[in-house]
């Protein structure tokens, strides 16, 4: 097992242990308090703790090393992790809201709530700890898995500040219809986090594009552009969990023998790995050159140059995707 997905085991193992601790702690401040608010953050936990579950498995066979069915590994079931965690959240959403309702024409006598607020409170500080690190490690390790169960356990922080907020507001007043009003103004909360969860998965589970790992594999291309890589285009970057997979193709001169265009493709893919610290697999389909790539061609001494060079042609995010060769625009040329 390889460190990084050490660390990501570890923390989610972590999350999934506190998961459970949590949920005993929010139902005995239920039970306390009788406080459809606190009633609301629980119910959130039972959540949390299946989502953690799931979270951590997701690690685990996402770490598993590819085989002759899975030929791309196992990383996007971390995306189906983060999809099943988002539907859950939703979910939780819908019953906080059926049971704030509830409360409403139904109002139970609160008592306790300085227990109640003091546990609140403890939880909180552990979900914000944990939470944030499970986000810090999950950009880290490039783990949509990680992130999406650290944003959760930071939306169930805010969830827990809000009851408590409320808590203490009925204490003061004994105006019970807050207690109400609040539940119903967290469930919103959590369905829209739960909402952009799913939206989030189901965009990764469909290849839609990373904007910002294919900027970093342009700009990477950018810094470390050698003479003899005439064009790159075609260009798709895709993730599979923390594994990356580049295809390209990279035009080099006609007259090239085999083993020459071996070398420079295996330089151009140590480039692209050296870039990144998680495991990269490259697929480069190399083309020849021809007559127009001369007004940007670069080749020092190009024994069949047929036009003089003119100028680069800027590699951006919008044309290398493009499954055409660039040239130079017939005003530039004339100039």
């Amino acid at each position: 097992m390889r460190a990084s997905q050490r660390t990501k085991y570890r923390w989610m193992g972590l999350s999934f242990g506190l998961s459970i601790i949590l949920l005993v702690v929010k139902f005995t401040a239920y039970f306390l308090t009788s406080s459809t608010a606190i009633l609301t953050d629980a119910v959130e936990s039972i959540v949390n703790v299946l989502a953690s579950g799931f979270a951590l498995y997701s690690i685990y066979l996402a770490g598993q090393p590819r085989d002759q069915n899975h030929p791309y590994g196992h990383g996007k079931v971390e995306f189906l992790s983060s999809g099943f965690e988002g539907a859950m959240i939703l979910s939780a959403g819908l019953v906080i809201v059926w049971q704030a309702i509830l409360s409403v024409f139904e109002p139970q006598e609160l008592s306790n709530l300085d227990t109640g607020f003091v546990l609140l409170g403890i939880t909180a500080l552990a979900n914000a700890f944990v939470g944030w690190m499970l986000i810090r490690t999950g950009r880290q390790t490039d783990s949509l898995a990680l992130i999406a169960d650290g944003q959760h356990l930071m939306t169930d922080v805010i969830s827990s500040i809000v009851v408590m907020i409320g808590v203490a507001i009925v204490a003061l007043t004994g105006q019970r219809w807050i207690d109400s009003v609040l539940s119903l103004g967290l469930s919103v909360l959590i369905i829209y986090n739960g909402l952009q969860l799913v939206r989030q998965s189901v965009a990764r589970l469909m290849d839609e594009t990373d904007a910002p790992t294919l900027d970093r594999v342009v700009a990477l291309l950018n810094v470390h552009k050698e003479r003899n890589w005439i064009d790159v285009h075609n260009l798709r970057v895709q993730k599979y969990g923390a594994d990356l997979h580049i295809d390209c193709h990279l035009t080099l001169p006609y007259y090239w023998e085999l083993t020459q265009v071996h070398d420079e493709v295996h330089a151009f893919e140590d480039t692209l790995k050296a870039g990144f610290s998680n495991e990269v697999e490259i697929f480069v389909h190399t083309d020849p050159c021809m007559k127009e790539c001369c007004h940007y061609c670069r080749v020092a001494d190009c024994p069949v140059r047929a036009f003089a060079f003119v100028r680069d042609v800027d590699w951006t995010s919008e044309n290398l995707p493009l499954n055409q060769k660039h040239f130079v625009p017939l005003a530039v040329q004339s100039e």
